[in-house]
């Protein structure tokens, strides 16, 4: 079993056996918290790496005030966004204005192919709503944070965390039902 009290001892040790197993425990949960925030792949790896330096060198100030697990979700959401904001795409994560009325764009053949698998489909879905959306579903749902570990997490109060998750919930499902009724449509 890991323990993190163990381990942050012994990194703090200087073992460094202990902290490729933090690596090892962590580096999903790092890589799942950047996915849904940085498109190239090659930059989802270099902050990755960047995300675990940090997580080294903070790692004497960490108290224990969290799980360990919040805290380093935390630092890879701060440097993912560091990114994002400093990246010359910057343009393409901006919400838009009216981010209540948010749709999805047209269908198109490529999208059709990617239906067919629902879990790749489902992700494609994801991967096009805002980046608070798509980082709120993915800590929720695939990391199994708690609203309060994500407003630890994303800095975003509790009761945003909760309207984002609704919000974002609402927009798969009506595009999910959306797009069932076109192929029902089709198959007529």
């Amino acid at each position: 079993m890991f323990d993190e009290n163990e381990i942050v001892s012994r990194i703090l040790k200087k073992d460094l056996r202990a902290f490729e197993l933090l690596v090892k425990q962590y580096e999903k949960l790092v890589f799942f918290v950047i996915h849904r925030l940085v498109q190239d792949k090659q930059n989802k790896e270099d902050i990755c790496q960047e995300v675990f330096i940090k997580i080294h060198h903070s790692l004497p100030s960490f108290r224990f005030q969290s799980k360990l697990s919040t805290w380093i979700a935390r630092i890879a959401y701060l440097t993912a966004i560091n990114y994002v904001k400093s990246s010359k795409n910057k343009s393409a994560y901006e919400y838009p204005e009216n981010i209540d009325n948010y749709h999805f764009t047209d269908e198109n053949p490529e999208r059709e192919l990617i239906k067919k698998n629902t879990s790749v489909y489902v992700n494609y879905l994801i991967e096009q709503m805002p980046h608070q959306y798509k980082t709120v579903l993915t800590l929720y749902h695939l990391n199994e944070f708690s609203l309060t570990e994500i407003k630890d997490i994303t800095g975003i109060p509790e009761g945003t965390v909760k309207s984002y998750l609704f919000r974002a919930r609402k927009l798969l499902k009506e595009k999910i039902e959306k797009d069932l009724k076109q192929e029902n449509t089709w198959k007529s």
